[in-house]
């Protein structure tokens, strides 16, 4: 499996393209016949633009799945942090998917959840209700706007599909403490994991992101059927230690992909052709206190 790099600065949709279809072999290798296919977008806020997925990004990727498969059904879902889903739909230009592709749209939390239980340490166990949407679907793919985050460094396709997939007012659940999060973050991936990633980072958020951090304009975009080194090489490139971010190392420990970009196969551009540095949210020191629940482990 391959992580792919594409830069271009001027033409989004081109950029997104280029990047999915310089692993078309390894999407084809996977996508299963008749899939029912889940396209997550990040949508934090339903008010605040940057905040979400560019709809851009998933119409191009859409195009990509119809050319490549015969999907059974393709559905747009999400649940928004803020405001709802059918204002969010609005807002960032959703609604013509349906009536252009045919694909649905859907509110998460209308499908009901499957209670996946968190065992560890500390305030654990919990019992978190996970969309059954999500967890129900032959092919899933997240795709995102690269940002930084108040909790765990940076937010990319792995925490889009989980945070989105649990039940909005259970959400605060898994935010006990920075160790918490990170560890509910990857256990929960374990079973949602998305079947491809994609980050479109033509406009990026930096500083005191997933809401309120500023633009970046990027011009990057990444692609891949491993979503763990993925949102490593992302992570890199954005100018952070993808050991630093919880989730990502503790899914290296169980054999979910590799961290280390100089040991992922990269496609495309190098990464140094893309590299640059993101502004942290100002928590970022603090946000490194999960890895003091490692020598308990």
């Amino acid at each position: 499996m391959s992580v792919s790099v594409v830069k271009d600065s001027e033409d989004e949709r081109s950029g997104v393209r280029r990047a999915v279809n310089l692993i078309r072999e390894d999407i084809c290798r996977i996508i299963p016949s008749k899939a029912r296919v889940l396209i997550k977008p990040n949508f934090v806020s339903a008010y605040e633009p940057l905040s979400a997925t560019p709809v851009e990004c998933v119409e191009e990727i859409l195009k990509f799945l119809l050319d490549i498969s015969n999907p059974r059904e393709v559905i747009v879902a999400e649940s928004p942090a803020i405001g709802s889903f059918s204002e969010a739909i609005r807002s960032y230009g959703f609604m013509r998917l349906k009536s252009e592709y045919g694909v649905e749209l859907c509110d998460l939390d209308d499908y009901g959840h499957e209670v996946v239980e968190i065992s560890g340490f500390g305030d654990l166990p919990l019992s978190i209700p996970v969309s059954k949407l999500v967890l129900e679907s032959d092919f899933r793919v997240s795709p995102v706007r690269p940002k930084t985050h108040d909790f765990v460094v940076v937010t990319l396709t792995i925490k889009n599909i989980v945070v989105g997939s649990i039940r909005r007012e259970y959400r605060r659940a898994i935010h006990r403490g920075y160790w918490q999060m990170n560890y509910c973050i990857a256990k929960i991936a374990t079973k949602v994991m998305p079947h491809l990633a994609v980050v479109d980072g033509y406009n990026s958020m930096e500083g005191n992101g997933p809401v309120y951090g500023s633009p970046k304009r990027w011009g990057a975009y990444f692609a891949s059927t491993n979503p763990v080194s993925l949102d490593s090489v992302v992570a890199f490139a954005m100018g952070f230690n993808p050991s630093d971010i919880g989730y990502l190392y503790l899914l290296s420990k169980w054999g979910y992909g590799e961290i280390d970009p100089s040991k992922i196969n990269i496609i495309g551009e190098n990464i140094s052709a893309v590299a640059t540095t993101f502004k942290p949210h100002r928590d970022f020191k603090k946000q490194l206190e999960w890895k003091r629940c490692l020598t308990d482990l």
